[in-house]
């Protein structure tokens, strides 16, 4: 029989869907995968029933019902001053990850190089190879993840499309600087590129200020900002997301999102519109509550003898394994943690896609129930020892 595709075929299984099997294998803690173990708030939940019941479960229009686009708009207004148009600025996808797919069909033509930072977000560049583009990664420094700018200079030619912006950033927890956010400004601006901003974790930063892109001089044209209800709402099956962009790129990633699923569930985006209309002590709280979960498992990892780096963001900590004692790699060491602690976490080699990824550092999502965490911290700290000789 004939091959199927190339590209897809040639896709290992994902890390999350090995290390998540391996949990329940040996009844382990699964922080691996990044998911809150709580339901999302309850007038959300509700207005989502309520909205199944009102006569109104046909096809919604295309970019998305008006409520939620307006509501969209609003949020872009209240949170970052930026302006936009909820008619033609605004389109509903089914979660920010047909987002990035619509948004890179909009963008990038069979050969258009694509910047990327790595450590990275395990879809990225296979959407972009999917679309004949070519990734060009540039990787940040551990422990700060600081951006190495003449490295990203050298990532951006003649054929740049694009560069893809995570911040506040998937695995790392890094949230990019001003003095970051302009260097990469000046690059697009050189070489007339765009940039699809993933800022999904947008209202779960700690202490540091998300700026998005779009914000800066210059950038209103050049950027597509990618938001999701299932990050700022704790809802993460809902699959509700949302692209903001110049009227002309929206055009276009409508009619890359009509390809993909042409619309999303009304009832839920309905219920979105009203989460995003919540008042700013919602989304203030939803930072706290996940940073002091960050501190908890955080300081825990340290006291049973882990590194931990900075995290200023999202939902997870990347620790150093070395002080542990283990002398394999990350891909090991979170197997023999399954297996010996019953907890899982993440290798963050697996976010990489160059050779000589480190393989010291492993991913922990802090985004459960506190007892959890403290349960997790326990079996580490009965557990670890035994890892030393596994």
């Amino acid at each position: 029989m004939k091959p199927l595709n190339s590209m897809l075929s040639g896709l290992p299984t994902t890390i999350f869907t090995v290390m998540s099997a391996l949990a329940v294998r040996h009844g382990a803690i699964n922080l691996g995968q990044g998911f809150p173990d709580t339901e999302g708030p309850a007038d959300l939940v509700e207005a989502a029933a309520a909205a199944l019941r009102d006569g109104r479960n046909q096809y919604p229009p295309l970019t998305g019902v008006p409520e939620l686009r307006e509501a969209v708009a609003r949020s872009n207004a209240r949170f970052h001053n930026l302006t936009v148009d909820p008619a033609s600025e605004v389109i509903v996808t089914s979660g920010a990850t047909e987002a990035l797919a619509a948004s890179l069909m909009a963008l990038v033509d069979p050969g258009d190089e694509v910047v990327v930072l790595e450590p990275l977000y395990d879809t990225y560049v296979p959407m972009i190879r999917a679309l004949g583009a070519i990734p060009r990664p540039v990787r940040l420094t551990p422990p700060d993840w600081s951006l190495p700018r003449a490295e990203l200079a050298a990532a951006f030619g003649p054929r740049t499309k694009a560069i893809m912006l995570n911040s506040p950033m998937n695995p790392t927890g890094k949230v990019f600087t001003p003095d970051e956010l302009a260097i990469i400004a000046d690059l697009l601006a050189r070489h007339d590129a765009y940039a699809i901003c993933d800022e999904v974790y947008e209202h779960l930063t700690f202490g540091a200020r998300h700026i998005p892109l779009m914000t800066l001089p210059g950038m209103r044209d050049r950027c597509v900002r990618i938001g999701s209800a299932g990050k700022s709402f704790s809802l993460t099956g809902w699959k509700v997301g949302y692209v903001t962009a110049p009227a002309a790129i929206a055009a276009c990633v409508a009619k890359a999102h009509q390809l993909l699923t042409f619309t999303t569930a009304p009832n839920l985006q309905r219920a979105v519109a009203v989460g995003l209309d919540k008042d700013t002590d919602y989304f203030a709280t939803l930072a706290s509550d996940m940073q002091a979960r960050r501190d908890l498992l955080s300081n825990g990892l340290r006291a049973v003898g882990f590194d931990v780096l900075p995290c200023d963001g999202s939902y997870f900590v990347v620790a150093d394994i070395r002080p542990t004692g283990f002398t394999g790699d990350d891909m090991a060491f979170c197997h023999a943690m399954t297996e010996h602690c019953r907890v899982t976490a993440i290798p963050v080699s697996a976010f990489y896609t160059t050779p000589d990824a480190p393989t010291h550092l492993v991913r922990f999502a802090f985004c459960k129930q506190e007892p959890v965490l403290v349960e997790a911290i326990a079996r580490l700290r009965a557990g670890l020892p035994d890892l030393r000789g596994a």
